[in-house]
């Protein structure tokens, strides 16, 4: 179906188009003609109101599902509404003090960023999200635990106090003394090093002290350098938050859409791949329905917008994932208030 432009729209035609989008996005339900007609803005009988939705259903801006007699906007009409209806202003004065009071402190700047999205989420009623700048990891520290007698934990500590853990899988069950010995080989020649020197410089290293350490264990140094390289190199990291605000007392009722959504929300790296797409854009970008492939099976809408360092380059995205009757006035500009807000953060 082609887009009908606002323009094609007469006053009356966009007052109502406006009030039944107004309408969905506050209770989640098809909108009748006579809530429509006790609006203030609409001076028309419930009959000829029906006869207006009736055209609006014809080009594609609205839809009724089932055998309701209420309208519901389509992913079409949202996004003529959001481009062209919608009217923003800045997060209240509270909402921004809850937001960047989450961004105080030392600590790694990975849990600056992760405090950001849990209050966004919170704030927005909906799933946050957030790609993390991507860095090599400057090793502190390493260690190696046993889960199996055929997977092993590789955990390393960065220079900057974060935390990440990795399973590397062998091939034949490893002595506590060879995870002892590899851990305290890496963190003993590697410490201070970023992961792509230490892939380098390791078989150096491993032939300097043969007599240091034994084949065992120098074959878990170069898994797990290889595995943290590969990682750092290759996978975006992203935090999300607030899985659990998608299941609210309107998405009861569409089990199956949730489902599908909390499905997705699994698929990391093609959220990053989502999110990228947001990287180069100059403000926040809204992503509704089926625009995405990756949301389209549960309806669901991302609202996304890149945050800065200090030289002004891009180095992540922040934003939220929700349904498509999201309150897109409220909750674009807190998205683009918490990726200012990181960017002034990083600076």
């Amino acid at each position: 179906m082609t887009e009908t432009p606002l323009h094609d729209l007469d006053s009356r035609t966009r007052d109502i188009f406006r009030v039944v989008v107004e309408n969905f996005i506050e209770s989640g339900s098809p909108v009748g003609s006579r809530t429509i007609s006790k609006n203030s803005d609409v001076n028309l009988s419930p009959a000829s109101i029906r006869n207006v939705m009736q055209d609006l259903e014809e080009v594609g801006l609205l839809a009724a599902p089932h055998t309701s007699a209420g309208r519901m906007p389509t992913e079409l009409g949202l996004r003529l509404f959001v481009d062209g209806m919608m009217q923003v202003a800045e997060p209240s004065a509270e909402e921004q003090l809850i937001i960047s009071r989450q961004m105080v402190g030392d600590g790694p700047i990975q849990d600056a960023l992760a405090a950001a999205t849990t209050a966004l989420s919170g704030l927005s009623a909906c799933a946050g999200v957030v790609m993390v700048p991507q860095r090599e990891p400057i090793l502190r520290q390493c260690s190696f635990v046993r889960l199996s007698d055929y997977q092993i934990l590789a955990v390393i500590v960065d220079q900057d106090g974060s935390v990440e853990n990795r399973i590397l899988h062998v091939d034949a069950p490893l002595p506590a003394s060879a995870l002892e010995q590899a851990a305290n080989f890496i963190t003993a020649n590697f410490a201070g090093r970023s992961l792509s020197e230490a892939k380098s410089a390791m078989l150096d290293e491993i032939m300097k002290e043969r007599r240091a350490i034994d084949a065992v264990s120098a074959d878990l140094v170069a898994k797990g350098i290889a595995i943290w390289s590969e990682d750092s190199s290759e996978r975006p990291v992203l935090i999300v938050r607030g899985q659990a605000n998608l299941l609210d007392n309107e998405a009861v009722a569409d089990l199956e859409r949730v489902r599908k959504l909390l499905g997705e929300l699994e698929e990391m790296q093609e959220i990053a791949g989502l999110l990228q797409t947001a990287r180069e854009a100059k403000s926040t970008r809204i992503f509704i329905g089926a625009e995405n492939k990756l949301f389209s099976l549960s309806g669901s809408s991302v609202i996304a917008a890149p945050y800065r360092d200090g030289e002004g380059r891009v180095v992540g995205v922040v934003g939220v994932i929700g349904p498509t009757r999201l309150n897109y006035a409220r909750v674009v500009p807190m998205v683009d208030f918490t990726a200012r807000s990181l960017t002034s953060l990083l600076k």
